[in-house]
């Protein structure tokens, strides 16, 4: 089964219906909202808002753990997750949509794996590629059919939030070679990793990052917001069409 992470607004796709919700016990304590359980097209979809059904989680606080755990317990085997992000990078323009393929783990203090050597034993999972070549390969590919601005490729800095980062943090970030940087990546996208779950990722980009472009002198966290909820239709497009064409 196919599992989006995301925000709000899934339901507005056409012919899209939500079936049920499933409110799960995990090992690892609740989950953001419960899972959404949708179907269309005949193909059965899983959505969990990461950030509560009223966006009140900030990213520091999301238990990754528990929402992973619950996917995969509701056989979610590939996962599209939704994540907005500013451009660190010059040729990306807020408006434009990226399908990163590297990450880099700039968080800490989450609790960010399943194998702790208590009820699991440590495993050293490979993550030399994080999101899955398949599932990024066809978001590009369904958004080219739409002939919207997504580029395939890139780097995501996770970065611990909830504050914006500073003109200095995005040098930083430059150096280390991130293009773009979001606040929920890690440890979404190793967590679903360790339990073999395949990953992928659909960045719109709100603003620049600090002290960049139009972010030069600042950023307003309100402009991001409505720039946001103004690219959702373009992502809602995306999404649609790959389920559309999901399994085939």
């Amino acid at each position: 089964m196919l599992g989006l992470i995301g925000g709000t607004g899934l339901d507005t796709i056409e012919g899209l219906a939500i079936e049920s919700y499933e409110d799960i016990d995990t090992p690892y304590g609740a989950m953001s909202a419960p899972i959404a359980i949708c179907t269309l097209n005949d193909k059965t979809i899983a959505f969990l808002p990461r950030h509560g059904e009223n966006h009140t989680i900030p990213p520091h606080l999301i238990n990754y753990r528990a929402n992973i755990w619950g996917l995969n317990h509701m056989d979610v085997t590939d996962i599209i997750a939704i994540a907005t992000v500013g451009s660190i990078n010059d040729d990306l323009h807020p408006g434009s949509i990226v399908i990163p393929s590297q990450i880099i783990d700039y968080t800490h203090g989450r609790e960010h794996t399943f194998f702790e050597g208590k009820n699991e034993p440590v495993n050293h999972i490979d993550f030399t590629y994080p999101f899955s070549p398949s599932i990024a390969e066809l978001i590009h590919k369904v958004s080219q059919e739409l002939s919207l601005d997504v580029s395939l490729g890139g780097t995501y800095a996770a970065v611990q939030g909830p504050r914006l980062e500073t003109k200095a943090e995005i040098d930083r970030y430059e150096r280390d070679g991130a293009t773009i940087v979001g606040m929920t990546g890690m440890p979404e996208a190793s967590l679903a990793r360790e339990l073999t779950m395949n990953y992928a990722a659909i960045c719109p980009v709100a603003n620049q990052a600090a002290g960049r472009g139009t972010s030069k002198d600042g950023i307003s966290h309100h402009d991001i917001t409505k720039k946001s909820k103004g690219m959702m239709d373009e992502v809602l497009q995306i999404v649609a069409s790959f389920i559309r064409i999901y399994g085939h």
